[in-house]
């Protein structure tokens, strides 16, 4: 069964940039001190949420989740099967077995569409295939309902698109594509005066739009530095035409190919 509470907590900590380590019982043999299939999260600094039994085997479950987050990146998971009497010290005479998941954030590959238009559609059905997270942002519900349901894919209606600002953590991947310029402006000034730093920073557009914004930016006294960070128009110059599909194509290549050379792996740390 689906452990609302416990998805609710990873979403906080994944929101928070925080490593945490989910542990499952998966076997059981004799008196063990919970059931088959509970689910504890821990982090660096002690159980977060839930148990698999208290005591002496949630300190051994501490011990093995700090070696894991201390460990290499490419570690993920973990397996253990511990006798409760000899290798946790505890008076229980069974055997249990329990599954470590690593949960690193800045590993994760989160999107953050503003913009559920035509482009949107095709994009978020490719981006959905790929091993990344996604969430589109619009003020229309009736474009919200038209994407396609996904594990991998969060809608969020707002009311005004700089609420979604609020969605943003400090390594997402962020990409402009709302009804036009008037609704892109508010989101680029909000992220600037939220202070974010994302790797990427990306708006559809033409090259003459691009020139409009960023001279608008300008005059409204925004730094360089920012205007500098955005990328307009969005997507790879050499591939596609002007067509919503091939648009969201030249865009994933663009993305797959920066995180390939490693430019969406910057962060606020």
């Amino acid at each position: 069964m689906l452990n609302t509470e416990l998805h609710s907590e990873m979403e906080k900590l994944n929101f928070a940039n925080t490593p945490f380590c989910i542990v499952t019982i998966v076997d059981g043999a004799g008196s063990i001190p919970q059931i088959v299939g509970a689910k504890a999260i821990f982090t660096s600094g002690g159980l977060h949420f839930g148990t698999v039994g208290g005591g002496r085997l949630e300190v051994k479950c501490q011990e093995k989740v700090s070696e894991l987050l201390a460990a290499d990146h490419t570690v993920k998971n973990a397996f253990a099967r511990w006798n409760i009497q000899k290798d946790v010290n505890m008076t229980c005479g069974g055997e249990v077995a329990l599954y470590f998941e690593i949960y690193r954030p800045e590993d994760n590959w989160n999107i953050v569409i503003f913009g559920a238009g035509h482009v949107s559609q095709k994009l978020c059905r490719f981006l959905i295939e790929l091993d990344c997270r996604v969430i589109c942002v619009d003020t229309r519900k009736e474009w919200l309902d038209k994407l396609p349901i996904s594990d991998r894919l969060e809608t969020y209606r707002v009311d005004d698109f700089t609420a979604g600002v609020d969605r943003i953590a400090p390594t997402d991947t962020v990409i402009l594509m709302t009804m036009g310029h008037a609704s892109d402006m508010p989101v680029l000034k909000k992220i600037q005066s939220t202070g974010l730093s994302v790797p990427f920073l990306g708006m559809i557009g033409s090259e003459s739009k691009a020139r409009i914004v960023r001279k608008e930016l300008r005059e409204d006294k925004v730094p360089d530095a920012f205007i500098d960070s955005i990328i307009c128009p969005i997507g790879d110059p050499e591939l596609g035409d002007n067509t919503p599909p091939e648009i969201a194509v030249s865009v994933v290549s663009q993305l797959l190919r920066m995180r390939q050379n490693g430019a969406l792996a910057k962060s606020n740390s």
